[in-house]
């Protein structure tokens, strides 16, 4: 059982939620010296790069690589890493980086239903009904340009962000019946299969890079190192040291923080309908959350 949280540990949920909410802003600075798929490559394999390294001081175990063991490593690492690395990187051309924040708040909403379909996790009344609310909320967000598909980019960029986070939730029920594998080790592979998978794509798709502007390539070098490498380092000692159920309270600051950092540094514009999808998806989420929620105050009083 997980420890009671803390200092420490609240410090770093708020620093992974700071962090990862800054992620979007900085991706969007990235694009604007390198194409998406350089970007998606470059965060990835950095990424590997530093928990590859990390992995081989900490001493980390290998895994028994069995079939099932590959077969669950390829898939997830291409469904956590290579698809929605790309996907968000290629639709925030066209969207603003708070709404790619906001998208990721429906991620444990679309896990659900997922999680009951494919494991034993089963659906309750009130999970249903914050998952109700929160495709609600994704449907808002989107509003009506999905109508216009066909008229501009702007649609697509918005799909290809919400895809992302299908993706995300796809890999997280995988990872759950992933055979057992040290938590440091199996995000140093995920990277690594993810950076395989990219580095082809972005050859064929935009060609060897070319050094972009300075500000681009310090995004890139952050987006590598820190919400991807040191990034994934925190959240396995959070987890180890006060539980998966103290973890999701990041789910709550990612969006804000995506939102904050996109209207006050990239000067984003966002219209009415943005903050009305971050109540509902926000509402559903804590809805479909209430029980961890409840657990956790109980236990911090």
């Amino acid at each position: 059982m997980a420890n009671q949280p803390t200092l420490s540990n609240w410090l770093s949920i708020a620093a992974l939620g700071l962090i990862w909410g800054g992620t979007f802003m900085v991706v969007a600075i990235a694009l604007e010296g390198y194409g998406p798929f350089t970007v998606a490559c470059a965060r990835t394999s950095l990424g590997a790069a530093a928990l590859l390294i990390l992995m081989w001081v900490m001493g980390s175990p290998l895994p028994a690589f069995t079939p099932r063991m590959l077969k669950y490593l390829l898939a997830i690492g291409i469904l956590n890493t290579a698809v929605p690395f790309a996907l968000l990187s290629w639709g925030q051309q066209f969207v603003p980086s708070a709404f790619a924040g906001i998208s990721m708040a429906a991620l444990p909403l679309f896990v659900l239903p997922l999680a009951h379909v494919f494991t034993d996790e089963k659906l309750s009344l009130r999970n249903t009904i914050g998952v109700v609310l929160g495709f609600i909320g994704a449907v808002v967000l989107i509003g009506p340009s999905v109508l216009r598909i066909g008229t501009g980019m702007e649609p697509l960029g918005q799909i290809a962000c919400v895809a992302a986070a299908i993706s995300y939730a796809v890999s997280s029920i995988m990872t759950r019946r992933c055979p057992p594998i040290d938590p440091t080790t199996m995000a140093a592979l995920l990277l690594t299969v993810g950076a395989a998978t990219l580095i082809p794509a972005m050859l064929w798709i935009e060609g060897v890079p070319t050094l972009g502007g300075s500000r681009a390539t310090w995004a890139i070098l952050f987006l590598g190192f820190i919400p991807t490498a040191l990034a994934a380092l925190i959240r396995v000692a959070t987890i180890r040291s006060a539980g998966a159920v103290f973890m999701t309270l990041v789910n709550y600051q990612v969006p804000l923080w995506s939102v904050i950092f996109g209207v006050l540094i990239l000067n984003e514009v966002l219209p009415l309908r943005f903050f009305a999808a971050l109540g509902l998806i926000l509402t559903g989420l804590a809805i479909s959350q209430w029980g961890s929620l409840r657990r956790l105050l109980t236990r911090n009083t």
